[in-house]
């Protein structure tokens, strides 16, 4: 482990979240593994990315070179890593002081090509009763149905992830037009990296390590309902994406598990815990049907954009030829 360069990528795009910033570099600082390279990737904000270079003189601090949004802030962060290990974290995340040595760990294995931990949540207003633990990835954090103990998963989750050098050289990097840009609430572009990689690197493992923990920040905004909706709705058009570029199988064998197993129990405890007393528990029952709903209502219509889409396409080139 103690051979292995390591290059961290933290992405900003707003002077909104420069506490937020100054606080997970400070994290980073704090790590009981030195750091190889930090970068701090500024997205197409000029006064931001002036005042980061004026204040960590001491971390790599570059402009997005490429299209706005988070995978081209990520790619550019790629280009201009040197470590053996590329990790990547949020700006608005801190990390536990062992959370850099605990990843580095996995990389002792030679067929580990992706190793994430866990992301829990930091409630600025406190968490809303009717919001369900199920769907803390509507908040970029580790939700329940995930393993509780180190496992293999198909995906990690971008606010706490890392991989080799290696995948970038022979996967290529973060697929443009998938990930967030600015407030966008759309995801999915690890997802689909590391569905790709396995896919082009049969036999390699992702690893989950849930104690590995950062820390993420959840404004009040984000736990407002509307937000919660929104959310929904724009992850199922992600997974349309992911499902149109690697496959419609892979693109959703995680999430037929969830559907079947996690979200009925979901409800199921929702229900219970409001016979215990706990009048929020229904909330939370109608919050896991509801978002089911826009997810899958989001996925459908995407699913029926991209295929007019390619229908138009073929149409236009038959006329052509």
């Amino acid at each position: 482990m103690s051979s292995l360069t390591t290059s961290i990528i933290v992405c900003a795009y707003t002077e909104q979240r420069w506490d937020d910033l100054v606080a997970a570099l400070a994290g980073l600082d704090q790590q009981t593994v030195p750091i190889t390279q930090r970068i701090l990737v500024i997205d197409h904000n000029p006064l931001l990315l002036e005042r980061a270079r004026a204040t960590f003189p001491t971390v790599s601090v570059i402009a997005n070179r490429e299209q706005r949004g988070l995978s081209g802030a990520r790619n550019t962060g790629i280009a201009h890593a040197t470590g053996d290990i590329v990790l990547f974290m949020d700006e608005d995340a801190v990390p536990e002081k062992d959370w850099l040595r605990k990843l580095l760990t996995h990389y002792e294995s030679d067929s580990v090509m992706g190793v994430g931990g866990a992301i829990l949540p930091n409630w600025v207003a406190g968490r809303p009763g009717w919001f369900p633990s199920e769907f803390d990835w509507v908040i970029g954090c580790t939700y329940t149905g995930m393993p509780q103990e180190i496992a293999d998963v198909r995906n990690l989750i971008g606010c706490n992830m890392s991989f080799r050098q290696l995948v970038f050289e022979r996967v290529g990097l973060f697929t443009d037009g998938i990930g967030r840009v600015g407030t966008r609430p759309v995801g999915c572009e690890e997802t689909e990296l590391c569905i790709r990689t396995r896919q082009k690197m049969p036999g390699i493992r992702m690893v989950y390590d849930p104690s590995a923990v950062v820390h993420h920040r959840v404004p009040e905004s984000r736990g407002r309902f509307r937000y919660f909706v929104d959310r929904c709705y724009s992850e199922g058009l992600s997974k349309a994406l992911i499902a149109r570029h690697i496959g419609r199988s892979d693109g959703l064998s995680s999430e037929s598990a969830y559907t079947i197993r996690t979200l009925p129990l979901g409800v199921l405890g929702g229900a219970r815990d409001a016979l215990r007393g706990d009048a929020a528990g229904l909330l939370r029952a109608g919050a896991i049907v509801i978002g089911f709903s826009c997810t899958a209502l989001g996925y459908l219509w995407g699913s029926m954009q991209l295929a007019l889409k390619g229908h138009e396409r073929t149409a236009a080139h038959e006329q052509v030829v």
